[in-house]
């Protein structure tokens, strides 16, 4: 099926508030921005038939060389392909066309797919990206800029800035490259894979020993590949019981670079954070590791020394910082 969307920019959903951030005093007025972006769309079958039935979603982006304004070229690979020949995906199927003078923008990527998931019937604890070439890029920068929103990603003959990718600690990843790939080298993908890997230990690594740069049609060939999708869910914190006596180790003052103190508080067996007059809840997911709110990606990690005892935290969220204990 082919659509035409127009995407309003409205308040991005993800982080709240900027944990341990002063508040901000400058007034501001809500504006409005409108992109058109076009899309292939597909339904699963029996998508119409129960009205109340969430599906997972599925997003897709092209090469470089399905650029354009002209729908037709992203079916060219891909499951956009598999689609025409008649393949049937249990997901509902996005495949978004970028613009001929650029690559691919998180940002509006980001709002088509708010969209997508307000109209259309979407779990939306099940959205995966994937994407082959420069799609392979967009799908580890989409999902380095908003890793709230997605459940597993697979990029394919691609690569990027490895400075964030510890923002993909909680996201399952089967990357796909071909060894022999002379458009894009392996390396490229492999940086990503290993610096991912120091945060995340699911992440998956496939090297096609006789592929060169077309790694994605045996890929997206093979259906397990869909099924190891299906198989998760967006990450969400689960509290775990932890000793009062390891809770209370962890009371105290610590100072960041910036020099922003944040007092840890022992309050019935469970710990609260105080910082510029406001009061966060710890909750443990860990004897060490702690979360504000389910399915926010802030992990504040208790670090200890040789001797066991408390010398710090790192507070990972859209930034990492270290707060010494004083």
């Amino acid at each position: 099926m082919h659509c035409k969307q127009i995407i309003k920019n409205a308040s991005a959903a993800g982080l709240i508030f900027l944990l341990f951030q002063p508040a901000l005093t400058a007034q501001q007025t809500a504006k409005k921005f409108v992109q058109e972006t076009q899309y292939l769309l597909s339904l699963p079958e029996g998508y119409t038939a129960d009205t109340t039935k969430k599906w997972p979603l599925m997003i897709f982006l092209h090469g470089s060389g399905e650029r354009g304004d002209n729908l037709e070229k992203v079916k060219a690979h891909g499951p956009p392909k598999l689609i025409e020949a008649g393949k049937k995906f249990p997901f509902i199927v996005v495949s978004p066309q970028a613009k001929l003078s650029g690559g691919w923008e998180a940002e509006n990527l980001y709002h088509l797919i708010s969209s997508i998931k307000e109209t259309y019937q979407v779990d939306k604890d099940r959205v995966y990206l994937t994407g082959l070439s420069m799609g392979g890029y967009g799908t580890w920068a989409l999902a380095m800029k908003y890793p709230q929103e997605f459940a597993a990603i697979i990029p394919i003959c691609g690569g990027g800035d490895t400075t964030d990718a510890w923002k993909l600690r909680h996201i399952p990843i089967w990357c796909f490259h071909g060894a022999l790939d002379d458009v894009v080298p392996p390396s490229r993908d492999q940086m990503m894979v290993d610096a991912a890997e120091r945060y995340n230990p699911s992440v998956k690594f496939t090297i096609y020993p006789d592929a060169n740069h077309n790694s994605w049609e045996r890929t997206y060939n093979n259906d397990s590949v869909y099924d190891w999708l299906l198989q998760h869910k967006k990450f969400s914190y689960k509290q775990v019981a932890v000793s009062p006596s390891v809770i209370k180790q962890y009371a105290g003052k610590y100072v960041g670079a910036d020099k922003d103190t944040v007092l840890i508080m022992v309050e019935h067996d469970s710990l609260k954070a105080k910082t510029h007059n406001q009061f966060f809840q710890l909750k443990p997911a860990g004897d060490n590791l702690f979360f504000i709110m389910e399915n926010l990606p802030i992990d504040i990690r208790f670090n200890l020394n040789p001797k066991g005892k408390v010398e710090s935290f790192l507070l990972m969220e859209d930034r990492k910082v270290l707060f010494r204990k004083i």
